[in-house]
């Protein structure tokens, strides 16, 4: 270990994602940047790219890669010709496709973080271990309780104590433009928009202000409730934990007084807890109900996947039925 404190790469990371977020048409419910890795919930919204029209492409994919802006004004120049616009239409329809694509979206903040990177450190090579991990998340409760266990990351492995504290997620963010919108503000929302290491979200020359938020906003069409229901269900489950394991019963108490949201939800509060807890070790490639699993499976036959025993075993099914019921 170098023993040099990084954290702007952390900033370098959170601005890139708002940059990509403001081009692509991926959108990002939730992040947590950590000290060796960071997760990402993204959600992918195909009607949106495919609205768009043919210039809107080309500004969007050019704002990413301007060196693919003197292509299209050759092309442009000489649509006249058959070859010419049929290039044209190819591209955009390529880049259309880019740009709904999570693999295009992960290859542009990995490259241009491992590039500035190496050029801190004057090194050349490999930076990221490997490429990225994805996993499917097939219905509202996977989404919802990936994304608390996403949020709540720092808290779960002792980084940070509180959601306030937890630097570089999109709770803290969401918590700060909260806070932002309140005229008489708590000495605890004072003291978070103080926060020195919070200021790349605070201050004047921030990302926000440039590229705008990268987060989504709490759609009842995505998700069954609202954005200050899913603060106070996090905050009651940060508390919980940071109880012990003796003082499971009280952390289910805590988590009954929620009860109403995570009713709307369809969890159990036993289930709820164990979702944001062990959330990544229940599932293989696809994440959701016992019902979204076995269609996810069969779609994927269906698709032509291979599997060496496709009507044998699904991953994940046991565990979505002891989460969420059958």
């Amino acid at each position: 270990m170098s023993g040099k404190n990084l954290d702007h790469r952390k900033r370098w990371i959170v601005t890139r994602i708002r940059q990509l977020a403001a081009q692509f048409s991926v959108e990002v419910c939730a992040y947590a940047i950590m000290s060796n890795h960071y997760h990402l919930v993204l959600h992918v919204d195909n009607d949106q790219a495919n609205a768009w029209s043919d210039e809107e492409v080309i500004k969007r994919w050019t704002a990413l890669f301007p060196r693919n802006g003197l292509l299209i004004k050759t092309l442009q120049k000489n649509q006249k010709a058959r070859v010419a616009k049929k290039q044209l239409r190819q591209y955009i329809s390529l880049w259309r496709e880019r740009l709904m694509d999570i693999s295009w979206f992960m290859r542009c903040l990995n490259e241009t973080v491992a590039r500035q990177a190496n050029l801190e450190d004057n090194c050349k090579g490999r930076f990221w271990e490997g490429r990225f991990k994805s996993q499917a998340l097939l219905d509202e409760k996977s989404l919802l309780t990936c994304m608390a266990y996403v949020d709540l990351n720092p808290i779960r492995t002792g980084v940070s104590v509180s959601l306030d504290s937890s630097d570089f997620t999109s709770i803290q963010e969401r918590l700060i433009s909260h806070a932002k919108k309140v005229k008489n503000r708590s000495y605890r929302q004072q003291r978070l928009l103080n926060r020195r290491s919070a200021r790349h979200l605070i201050g004047r020359q921030t990302s926000v202000k440039k590229y705008g938020s990268a987060l989504q906003g709490f759609s009842r069409s995505i998700l069954p409730l609202t954005q200050q229901n899913y603060l106070e269900l996090l905050e009651t489950t940060s508390k919980v934990l940071g109880l012990t394991p003796k003082k499971r019963a009280r952390a289910i108490h805590l988590l009954e007084n929620k009860q109403s949201a995570l009713k709307n939800i369809g969890i159990s509060s036993e289930a709820w807890l164990d979702s944001v807890t062990t959330f990544n070790k229940h599932y293989s490639i696809a994440a959701g109900t016992e019902d979204s699993l076995v269609l996810f499976h069969n779609s994927r036959i269906e698709a032509g996947a291979s599997f060496k025993h496709p009507h044998k075993w699904i991953r994940g099914v046991h565990a979505a039925r002891l989460l969420y019921g059958s």
